[in-house]
């Protein structure tokens, strides 16, 4: 029977984005617009866009500036970076940029704060990795401060001191910071990568919202909350599964067949063999992976298609998320991961069949009564 305490997993979407880099650029950010339009005509609840500065496959720089350009086409549908990489920006700069944005959104921004973890990024921007987990934390605390207080301001930042007191004239009201929109902020969600997650630990403390990455297996996105949980809980703090996020790669087709043999061969699949390409020149394939004493070479497409990817019709999809869930727990929010749009139909179709068939599923499965629009 239909639990009615239980509220309805939500649905979002995320994109690197990933494009084949002989795809005109233009036409990339025409289809990613496309993209978010048919989203919010099929409900998803929030759309998130990463940035990604020198890589010619995830070609948006600047999210908040292809969120300007999809908050003329859209009306409900919330937009969001994902996440800021904190690493590579001014806090002041992203505070004041936010601000304005979520003023331009009227209350539609989502934030996502984190690392940028892209080396050639790092590389350009002068970034010492090892300063990451700093860096992100230090700026989430001054961007927060500049929203909620007045100037004179005097922040004693290891990386990003800030001093504004000389050139503040209240009567002529110069030397403030903007305040965003939605008071006292947009929702904040951290992203997490790996085990006993330094960005669990920072999110569960202060009470922001977790979001699990699509790379990691079930065992992982466990791991996540259970990180989070224990954090929150040391802090004081009730935390909600209903905030938890997980992203995930599903394609659907009428048949297991279809979907499984697509899977393997578009754009979603050759994403997962770039992305381990792009770890064997570094960290190794250890994201990949449930056995971390598993080896590399068998961090392969045939494994990655009973993990991290769900290829099949509804009632397939369905059974896997389903063992998802149960060794996951209660999530909020299943995040549809996109991909480049090489075959425009059977994306549109899986996206379609996604929505319409397999979320009512999903929700019936756990228990939520879904009533028909």
């Amino acid at each position: 029977m239909p639990d009615p305490s239980r509220t309805a997993v939500d649905y979002g979407m995320f994109i690197m984005p990933f494009h084949d880099p002989d795809k005109p650029l233009g036409q990339c950010y025409d289809e990613d617009l496309e993209l978010i339009v048919r989203a919010e005509e099929l409900g998803f609840s929030e759309f998130w866009i990463g940035e990604h500065h020198t890589m010619q496959y995830e070609n948006i720089v600047s999210p908040e500036m292809f969120i300007c350009r999809a908050l003329g086409e859209t009306s409900t549908i919330r937009l969001g970076p994902a996440p800021v990489c904190l690493n590579n920006h001014h806090p002041a700069a992203v505070a004041g940029r936010l601000a304005f944005l979520d003023h331009l959104a009227k209350g539609r921004l989502n934030l996502c704060f984190g690392p940028g973890s892209v080396t050639a990024d790092m590389e350009l921007f002068g970034v010492d990795p090892k300063n990451n987990p700093r860096m992100v934390k230090e700026a989430i605390s001054t961007i927060l401060t500049l929203w909620s207080s007045d100037p004179p301001y005097e922040i004693d930042g290891e990386f990003w001191p800030i001093r504004l007191v000389d050139h503040v004239d209240p009567e002529t009201r110069i030397g403030y910071i903007h305040k965003p929109l939605q008071q006292p902020h947009p929702p904040i969600a951290i992203p997490a990568m790996s085990r006993n997650s330094p960005s669990m630990k920072l999110a569960g403390a202060a009470g922001y919202q977790p979001f699990g990455h699509c790379l990691v297996t079930g065992n992982v996105l466990r791991d996540f909350w259970d990180t989070y949980e224990e954090a929150g809980q040391a802090a004081g703090r009730t935390l909600s599964r209903r905030d938890y996020k997980v992203a995930r790669s599903i394609f659907l087709a009428d048949t297991t067949a279809e979907a499984e043999q697509l899977a393997r061969t578009n754009s979603l699949g050759r994403n997962y063999e770039y992305i381990g390409r792009l770890f064997d020149k570094g960290l190794g394939r250890k994201i990949y992976k449930r056995d971390l004493d598993m080896p590399d070479s068998e961090c392969n497409l045939d494994f990655l298609m009973t993990e991290q990817i769900i290829a099949g019709d509804v009632d397939t999809a369905l059974q896997r998320l389903l063992q998802l869930w149960e060794e996951v727990g209660d999530f909020g929010t299943l995040v549809l991961m996109s991909y480049d749009w090489d075959d425009k139909a059977s994306w549109l179709r899986s996206m379609d069949l996604f929505a319409n068939e397999l979320m009512p599923a999903l929700n019936r499965a756990v228990g939520v009564s879904v009533q028909p629009d």
